[in-house]
């Protein structure tokens, strides 16, 4: 395994500030990979790669995707291959290993692939007056017998994968900070691997609730994947920054204004992407930093004591 995740709850921790794997730098202090000024460290592949958060069924995602892959490739003069990833971890490893050069990683994912991967993100959806984000939620079924927070003491709670924001850190984070409760002790803990499937698990009764992205259960309503009579929200947190987009740090500085230029000429009218996103009111990029827009996650990753090991 390319990447581990430590997960330490404590009362009172010294925290790490952010920081890069010795393989970057970051000369201007904005928390992300410099592009390289040695010439022989840049990378200019004939063919880009892209990746999309492994959040849910990745044919759906192909073919969402299509239209804005064929625009990058008009933008960047390059054929660009859509690349279908099973999890977060394989997404950056990917990308570390020089296999993957544009991706949109989610929320959780955004540190350890700027820290591991030299990941530089610059844009994230947004709706249409400008507004963004997402919320993380706790979801049962009617009739669960879990009304309030509290009751999920000694049943079975579903989480997504380590590396997510909504679907383990912010919500651990919020159960042992605010209702004393930890992983294996007072409840019992699965991990689903995506949030589509922490959702129709509790939508089908096999996880008793889970803490997923309102987003993603948006869409699946939309597509009628799962019924509204089949979920019951209990809980409902402050808004996140959703999935960041960017590059792999050594793309050539030109190849790089190119893929940023892809993105925020894009037109969203009656294109595939405004097809499946504006199910969840996206409309539109805009352009982002991680050391302002990820702030909020930094701090639930420090409240947490989450320390990154790139190996």
């Amino acid at each position: 395994m390319l990447l581990s995740v430590a997960v330490v709850f404590a009362a009172s921790a010294v925290h790490a500030e952010f920081k890069l794997d010795d393989r970057y730098t970051d000369a201007d202090g904005d928390l992300v990979a410099d592009i390289p000024t040695d010439k022989a460290q840049l990378v200019d592949p004939a063919q880009l790669i892209f990746a999309y958060t492994p959040v849910e069924d990745p044919a759906v995602y192909a073919e969402a995707w299509s239209d804005f892959l064929a625009h990058m490739e008009t933008v960047t003069g390059k054929p660009v291959q859509f690349f279908p990833v099973q999890s977060n971890a394989a997404q950056i490893e990917a990308m570390r290993a020089g296999r993957l050069h544009v991706a949109g990683f989610n929320t959780g994912s955004n540190p350890l692939a700027i820290a591991c991967a030299g990941f530089r993100p610059f844009a994230m959806m947004a709706k249409e007056d400008g507004s963004f984000g997402y919320e993380m939620e706790f979801i049962t079924y009617p009739g669960s017998g879990i009304e309030k927070v509290e009751d999920i003491k000694g049943r079975t709670m579903a989480f997504t994968a380590e590396t997510s924001n909504s679907g383990f850190k912010a919500p651990s984070a919020l159960l042992a900070a605010s209702y004393n409760m930890k992983a294996g002790e007072d409840f019992t803990p699965a991990f689903s691997g995506a949030h589509d499937n922490s959702i129709l698990g509790v939508a089908n009764k096999d996880y008793d609730a889970a803490a997923i992205a309102n987003s993603v259960k948006a869409r699946m309503l939309d597509r009628n994947v799962v019924r509204e009579d089949q979920l019951v929200t209990i809980y409902k947190s402050q808004t996140f920054p959703t999935t960041g987009y960017g590059t792999a740090h050594n793309l050539t500085p030109e190849l790089q204004d190119k893929i940023r230029e892809a993105f925020f000429s894009f037109d969203w009218e009656g294109s595939s992407l405004k097809a499946e996103f504006e199910k969840s009111g996206e409309a539109q990029f805009i352009p982002i930093t991680f050391k302002e827009y990820w702030s909020v996650v930094r701090e639930i990753d420090a409240a947490m004591g989450v320390q990154y090991t790139c190996n």
